[in-house]
């Protein structure tokens, strides 16, 4: 089963992988975090009792409470008055006016002397025609026209100026339109009261001041209108605040209690999806990270497809454990979210994948935190709980750079535990409630139980993860490089030359490979079992040989095979073992397709004419820099000490002559190694086995 579903995944393009794999992530998160932003709602109805004391989940602003405080706001504004002083001195002009146009008219009408008494006053009404249209509440009677034309010209000046004066005397105040009448009627009655006037004139003068009498305080519209604008922008928007409360338990449920939780969406008919598509963002904004960090990947297929699947699990993981931590948290008055192991994610993804994976994963298994341990009574996240998570994985990127012992981990795990610790200080102190000592204990235990979980998790997972993805990481090789493994200690008991040998190799092989930034780790560890197949035959490999040779009493084709046997051997048993599939590559391709000459030239000199296919080794070539440097490390080695008196000029000459070869045989056509790379491992070979093959100093007899 796993055979087929490994073939199937093969089969698919990466990117189409890479889709469904999120896709299929994606949906996870969305069922564990749904019910987080969904909130919670109640089945109550008008008027009846509330169950429970129900509090405001949320901050969201009353709009409908803020427009009636902005309405009465509005109201409250007293309308804007302006005072036109001139008014006084144009109305006392208009009195004026009137009874100089009279004496006007009555000087043209004296000049004449031939006009009737109507004519008198048909000429003296058209005179005021314009003024007395235009003045709707200033009507003269054809008596009081009479009595103008009857009166003085020094009685009719006396009238004019003791009314103006009046006039302007009154008008010089602040008079509003409401008031208008009590305005009149306070100057009709000092009007009365002057002796300047005639009694005949009196009349006149009244209905000529009355109408003379107009506001002279305006109502400005604009700054009217703009006051009532600034009196309702200065109105604070009405908000319900987080932790509120709406209603007391067994309080009647009014109308406005009832459109207060219809406001919050507390109300099982008025759940809103605004939060839902809200997280089907985040999810997305997440997924797209984590799609762009696969797809720009420049690592071969295999290795990404590993990393994809490492990540999303450990990611899921996080998930579910989150959850879990969340679901129990309900029924604690504490925050349990800092239980949670806060740096477990973030260092299986560093150990098995990549440190860019696991930084990613760490930002995104925070947001997801804030979400699910988020109370109801956070803004959008629970940022403490966000935080903690977000720091605690970062302090294992940043002090967690090797992983080639699991004391490495503890000591993250050290620091890890105090971050938290720092980090619970800082929640303790930022926070306005007042905490027990028992409190103040619980968080700080939690903080110790974070840190130590991410260790004691990310070393119990790491085996199972290894085992199922075929991960070779840094603690594995170091396990397998123990010379107390049962494969080693089989080498060691059987074929102890060969074990020697491996040794030496992997010296070799190791330096070249760190010189041209190749796995050095990988290299030595590779060494260590490259030739374990030897094991199944040991006396036919010289390095293991006491005395006679069994090869000299066999035919060489049949000496070729079980020479060439020993990697499909050593595969064979490394697959028997467990191991991991780069150590059986190693195995397998250490001698690619090369051709043991010595058989083939023993053949001929017998006259035998066979298959140069026959002496070789079936591959495959190498694929990695690894098995390349390895193979060349293998041959140089075991040149080297059949050299007589070697120097550094045989030893350089030897090591150029394999190399030579190993190309011109297209032993390195299918891994990326360069010329260039090529020559820096032969520099660094003859460096370390002139070191190891150095003149010795004769001691006396």
């Amino acid at each position: 089963m796993k055979e087929k579903l490994n073939k199937l995944i093969q089969l698919v393009s990466f990117r189409t992988l890479l889709i469904v794999v999120l896709s299929i992530t994606a949906v996870l998160q969305f069922s564990l975090m749904v019910e987080n932003v969904r909130g919670v709602t109640y089945d109550i109805k008008l008027t009846e009792l509330s169950p429970e004391t129900i509090r405001s989940m949320k901050t969201v602003e009353d709009t409908a409470k803020t427009e009636i405080d902005k309405d009465h706001a509005e109201e409250a504004v007293e309308p804007v008055y302006v005072f036109k002083e001139d008014i006084a001195d144009h109305r006392a002009t208009f009195v004026t006016t009137i009874f100089d146009i009279v004496l006007e008219a009555k000087k043209d009408i004296e000049e004449d002397g031939e006009y009737t008494q109507e004519e008198q006053e048909e000429l003296l009404r058209a005179d005021l025609k314009n003024i007395l249209e235009n003045q709707q509440s200033l009507t003269i009677s054809d008596a009081q026209l009479k009595n103008l034309l009857a009166a003085t010209t020094e009685q009719i000046e006396a009238t004019r100026d003791t009314l103006a004066s009046l006039v302007e005397v009154n008008l010089d105040r602040p008079l509003r339109k409401e008031n208008l009448i009590t305005y009149r009627n306070d100057l009709e009655s000092k009007i009365r009261q002057q002796p300047a006037i005639l009694d005949s004139l009196m009349s006149v003068a009244v209905i000529v001041g009355r109408a003379a009498v107009v506001e002279t305080e305006i109502l400005d519209e604009e700054k009217t209108a703009i006051a009532k604008q600034q009196a309702r922008e200065a109105i604070e928007p009405t908000r319900i605040l987080q932790g509120q409360i709406i209603v007391q338990e067994g309080e009647v449920v009014t109308r406005e209690i009832y459109r207060q939780l219809e406001l919050l969406g507390m109300l099982d008919n008025k759940v809103s999806i605004k939060p839902i598509i809200g997280l089907l963002f985040l999810i997305l904004l997440q997924m797209a990270f984590l799609f762009v960090l696969f797809d720009q990947s420049k690592k071969e297929v295999s290795k990404k497809r590993k990393d994809l699947f490492v990540t999303v699990i450990v990611y899921a993981v996080a998930l579910v454990t989150m959850k879990i931590i969340g679901l129990i948290a309900s029924n604690f008055d504490v925050m349990l979210a800092f239980i949670y192991p806060s740096a477990m994610a973030t260092m299986l993804v560093r150990i098995l994948a990549n440190e860019k994976a696991a930084s990613i994963v760490t930002v995104i298994t925070a947001a997801s935190a804030g979400i699910i341990f988020h109370e109801g009574y956070a803004a959008v996240l629970q940022m403490d709980a966000a935080l903690y998570i977000l720091f605690g994985g970062f302090a294992a990127l940043i002090f967690m750079r090797s992983f080639e012992k699991r004391s490495d981990i503890l000591q993250a795990v050290a620091i890890i535990t105090l971050v938290n610790l720092i980090f619970i200080a800082f929640y303790l102190l930022m926070s306005q409630t007042g905490f027990e000592f028992k409190e103040i204990s619980f968080y700080i235990g939690a903080a110790i139980i974070s840190g130590l979980l991410s260790g004691a998790l990310t070393m119990g997972l790491l085996p199972y993860f290894e085992s199922a993805f075929g991960i070779l990481s840094t603690m594995r090789l170091i396990e397998l490089s123990n010379p107390n493994h049962p494969l080693l200690k089989k080498v060691l008991t059987e074929t102890p030359g060969t074990y020697h040998h491996s040794i030496m190799v992997a010296n070799l092989a190791e330096a070249a490979c760190e010189a041209i930034g190749a796995d050095g780790l990988l290299a030595r560890v590779g060494c260590y079992y490259h030739d374990v197949g030897k094991t199944r035959r040991p006396l036919f490999f010289i390095e293991n040989q006491m005395g006679t040779n069994p090869h000299d009493s066999l035919p060489p084709e049949s000496s070729a095979e079980i020479i060439i046997a020993h990697t499909t051997d050593g595969a064979e048993l490394l697959r028997k073992y467990k191991m991991p599939q780069e150590i059986i590559d190693i195995c397998l391709q250490h001698h690619g397709t090369s051709l043991l000459k010595y058989f083939l030239f023993k053949a001929k000199e017998e006259g035998k004419q066979l298959d140069e296919q026959t002496f070789r080794y079936p591959g495959p070539k190498p694929q990695t820099k690894e098995a390349a440097i390895i193979s060349v490390a293998d041959s140089v080695e075991a040149a080297v000490r059949s050299i007589k008196e070697p120097n550094a000029q045989k030893i350089q000459k030897l090591v150029q002559s394999i190399i030579q070869d190993r190309v011109q045989d297209d032993q390195f056509d299918e891994c990326d190694i360069s010329l260039k790379e090529l020559k820096m491992i032969e520099d660094v070979l003859c460096e370390t086995l002139n070191g190891t093959f150095h003149s010795r100093i004769e001691y006396p007899k």
